[in-house]
């Protein structure tokens, strides 16, 4: 059995990813399953080991983008495309797996265009509530569509569109406490906010927050990811905005939050600060309350009905870029964090919101559809279920 999966490029693509794999290897070691083999094509991936250590074996794919906004290098980027398609067509042709899994983004795109073309079943997942381009393609001969939001199954076809909830790594599951303040060395009795702006970092809110941050840090401790790129500029502005501030060591800055920090900070934090993508799933079983500042122009506006899908359930506020200033901000935080019975409320509220079982139910329709293809290649084979029946 050969599933081969596919996207990338961010984290919101790469983590569901690897949350399904690992759903894929419990499944396989809970029934016993014999060789399931499993690949991953796009772009080079982040935690290379993980792909590594569940022996998931990675091929590199380069391919263009079509942006939204004129630039040059559309043009470029189409034979880029062309040659990505030559390199997955050669590759799947080759390792003709059972089943292609596409989490949608450019990098799926050849891969699923040579997956039709080869006539390999295709399953997608949709993240976001407006499904991007390559996914609205791909739902066209897909065999089966996953999605997060219930809004995202207008724009698919309903027979074959199951909402699944967005898949969360298990090391997400279960925040950490005990010897989080030690390690991240803070202190023990001011409350914690954890500012997340993606895996790219966020210029929006990290400038919002450096503004925010002299009246933040009276009261509060924070742990802000910058983005890795943002970290020599986050050290220089840092050194006009808290020199000589009594508080300043409140403010622990991250250009990556590893796994571990990552579960430290959501087991001591009061509060999230966040973009509008896959991480509210995250915050949600992590059962924290929440400030959602979802990308003001993002694709299908997926941002903006992600996050206000999110806090209609009461488990967070939403505030958009253009009314986004330090002032608005502080005053949100000191809302939320200054009254605890509206806290516990939009914490319980996460709670209902959250779905752990995303991962395992898209691992088992991918293992269903590998094993359906491999019954049709050999079909004097009897499945287990045939063999209990006799």
């Amino acid at each position: 059995m050969r599933i081969l999966f596919t996207g990338g490029g961010t984290g919101g693509h790469l983590y569901p990813i690897i949350a399904i794999i690992q759903a894929i290897r419990d499944i396989e070691r809970e029934e016993n399953l014999i060789d399931v083999q499993l690949f991953y094509a796009g772009d080079a991936p982040y935690s290379k080991q993980f792909f590594y250590d569940n022996e998931v074996q990675i091929k590199k794919i380069n391919t263009g983008k079509r942006r939204q906004y004129f630039s040059i290098l559309n043009f470029f980027d189409i034979f880029k495309t062309f040659f990505a398609f030559l390199d997955a067509f050669w590759y799947l042709y080759n390792l003709y797996p059972d089943v292609v899994f596409g989490k949608g983004g450019a990098v799926s795109f050849p891969v699923l265009l040579s997956a039709k073309l080869l006539q390999i079943p295709v399953m997608i997942h949709e993240s976001d509530s407006a499904p991007g381009r390559t996914n609205l393609w791909a739902a066209k001969f897909a065999k089966s569509i996953a999605i997060s939001y219930p809004e995202a199954a207008n724009d698919f076809p309903k027979e074959k569109t199951v909402l699944t909830g967005n898949p969360v790594r298990k090391e997400m599951l279960n925040p950490v406490t005990e010897g989080a303040r030690e390690f991240l060395k803070l202190e023990e009795s001011t409350p914690i906010i954890t500012v997340l702006g993606g895996s790219q970092g966020s210029q929006v809110i990290n400038s919002t927050i450096f503004g925010a941050l002299p009246e933040l840090l009276e009261r509060y401790q924070i742990i802000h990811q910058v983005g890795e790129k943002n970290i020599k500029l986050v050290e220089s502005i840092l050194e006009g905005i808290l020199t000589g501030n009594d508080h300043r060591y409140r403010y622990k800055y991250f250009g990556h939050l590893n796994d571990l920090a990552m579960k430290m900070s959501a087991g001591v934090s009061e509060l999230v600060i966040s973009r509008a993508g896959s991480t509210i799933f995250e915050i949600a079983v992590w059962k924290k309350p929440s400030i959602i500042i979802p990308i003001h122009h993002s694709n299908g506006d997926h941002q903006m009905k992600n996050a206000y899908y999110y806090a209609r359930s009461g488990a967070a506020v939403v505030i958009e870029e253009e009314n986004l200033t330090p002032h608005v901000l502080v005053a949100e935080i000191d809302r939320i964090m200054q009254h605890p019975d509206l806290k516990e409320k939009m914490s319980q509220a996460a709670g209902a919101f959250a779905d752990t079982t995303a991962a395992e139910k898209i691992g088992r329709q991918l293992i269903k559809l590998a094993f359906h293809e491999e019954q049709k290649k050999n079909p004097k084979e009897e499945s287990k279920e045939e063999k209990k029946e006799k």
